[in-house]
């Protein structure tokens, strides 16, 4: 009797029992994903010692927040330029402070790790949305919009919290109306950050719509949980619980990134633009047409992820906290399905002079496309930008670690020049919060200046490359941040940095 369990299929063959059927092209492209998942697996290890990068800024935040955590420490979220907390990021933060100081090592395993994840279910979402090669293609094009795996190799939690979204839209597509799982990823993802409280919200309202009443209420109560966990942090750390909401819109003023209602309209697109590049922006216009035409249910996924993005990225807005580009790369991920609907969409067709033709042209086009990136590249940037996130933690490391450092440490705080390397070297130095502060808040003109430092270790940036990274980052601060207090003596140089120390 022939089974009909998953793919396989048998049928009776002339002069034999029985034989197997000829796998369908679905069955054949998701064997081919899988081997070629494989070996970009095996590609990310070896970068991943190869490139020795390190987290950013917030992510080291996180860290921080979750060893404090660990050890029993009070949380401080409010200090000069901190980032805004991350509920889920300070959890994983505190697991990985198990470890000690590889933790941050582990940090970037664990983003390049759901990157990995991320690119599994853009695969998947295209898939469903139309064929195998689709999905393929929407995969290779989230590998080569480069944003997104430097995003993945410097720690930003914005790549687990995308791949929850895409995982959770990827379900749903694949069983609408599913529920529970959808809200439990969206849950995950709020508290990471707050776009996805609007999506589960207007998940609620979807699938509540042919729920019975109790489905309803433990519906509510997964979609609630995001903002209610990220409430409660902030009002157990604070006594605020909109703290976060408050601070990061002053945060956003002071660094320049909110903008009035009446700009959000040319910002999208120029946005969207920026983070998939305009022949695929064009493609993806072209591809969403095509799609829906083919087959109009199978492009609703996409389209309501592209549009529940958008609209979350403008709730954003209006809240008055940071616009910048990278908060809309959930709906720019939408937007690389629909470009592959464009260039391998004739894989939904039946054999005829349109599908020839439409293969044809998408051949051109990927080898137009090819050949322009191949000749506008720079991957030197990209060599540049890791390897010193590599080499500029060992300089950091191999100051803070030199004896006559760790003398002066004993004598007073430790401060550089801007807030930029004051987690680093918290991390590195096993620094409570205001063991280590930036000299930039001595020449602030406000009652939270800090007096001039007068004992205990300075560094200071030497390298011009670091010194537009870690020095003179805001147009606000003084030159003089770039200055040792006096009466300091340099007792270690490195590359990057100068240690002066005053007992």
């Amino acid at each position: 009797m022939a089974s009909m369990q998953g793919s396989t299929l048998t049928r009776p063959h002339p002069g034999t029992d029985s034989a197997r059927v000829p796998p369908s092209p679905g069955e054949r492209g998701g064997r081919l994903f899988k081997i070629v998942f494989l070996v970009l697996c095996i590609g990310f290890a070896i970068g991943f010692f190869v490139f020795p990068t390190y987290p950013v800024y917030d992510s080291y935040y996180s860290l921080l927040w979750g060893r404090d955590l660990l050890h029993g420490h009070a949380l401080v979220f409010d200090g000069f330029r901190y980032p805004t907390e991350h509920p889920l990021a300070i959890f994983a933060g505190a697991i990985l402070s198990l470890f000690g100081g590889v933790g941050d090592r582990m940090w970037v395993a664990l983003i390049l790790a759901s990157f990995l994840v991320l690119v599994a279910g853009v695969y998947r979402l295209g898939r469903i949305a139309a064929t195998p090669l689709v999905g393929a293609v929407a995969a290779a094009l989230l590998l080569t919009r480069f944003d997104y795996p430097f995003l993945a190799a410097r720690g930003y939690i914005d790549i687990p919290y995308m791949a929850l979204v895409v995982w959770a839209a990827t379900l749903e597509a694949a069983r609408p109306r599913r529920g529970t799982s959808v809200l439990v990823l969206l849950s995950l993802a709020g508290m990471l950050r707050p776009e996805a409280w609007f999506l589960s919200a207007m998940y609620w309202v979807w699938v509540a719509w042919k729920a019975t009443w109790r489905q309803r209420f433990l519906y509510a109560a997964l979609a609630a949980s995001g903002p209610l966990v990220w409430f409660a942090v902030d009002y157990l750390v604070t006594g605020d619980p909109l703290f976060s909401l408050h601070y990061t819109a002053g945060s956003a003023e002071d660094l320049g990134r909110q903008r009035p209602l009446s700009q959000l309209p040319s910002a999208i697109p120029q946005f969207l633009e920026n983070l998939v590049k305009l022949p695929v922006l064009a493609a993806a216009v072209v591809g969403g047409a095509l799609g829906v035409i083919l087959s109009p249910r199978r492009m609703v996924m996409p389209l309501a992820l592209l549009g529940a993005g958008i609209a979350t990225f403008v709730a954003i807005g209006v809240a008055g906290a940071s616009v910048i580009e990278r908060y809309l790369a959930v709906p720019a991920l939408a937007l690389m399905v629909l470009a592959a609907v464009a260039l391998a969409g004739w894989t939904m067709l039946l054999r005829s002079w349109v599908r020839t033709a439409w293969l044809v042209a998408a051949v051109l086009v990927v080898i137009g496309g090819a050949a322009y990136t191949g000749t506008h590249l720079n991957l030197s940037r990209f060599d540049n930008e890791l390897r010193f996130r590599g080499q500029a933690h060992n300089d950091l490391t191999a100051v803070l670690r030199d004896p006559k450092v760790q003398a002066g440490l004993r004598c007073g705080p430790l401060t550089g020049p801007n807030h930029k390397i004051v987690p680093d070297a918290r991390w590195i130095a096993g620094l409570n919060d205001g063991q280590v502060w930036a000299r930039a808040q001595s020449y602030r003109d406000d009652k939270r200046a800090m007096p001039l430092q007068s004992r205990g270790v300075a560094i200071v940036v030497t390298s011009r490359f670091a010194i537009f990274k870690h020095a003179w980052t805001d147009s606000a601060d003084d030159a003089r941040i770039q200055v040792p207090p006096p009466g300091f003596e340099r007792v270690k140089t490195t590359r990057f940095y100068a240690a002066y120390v005053r007992c």
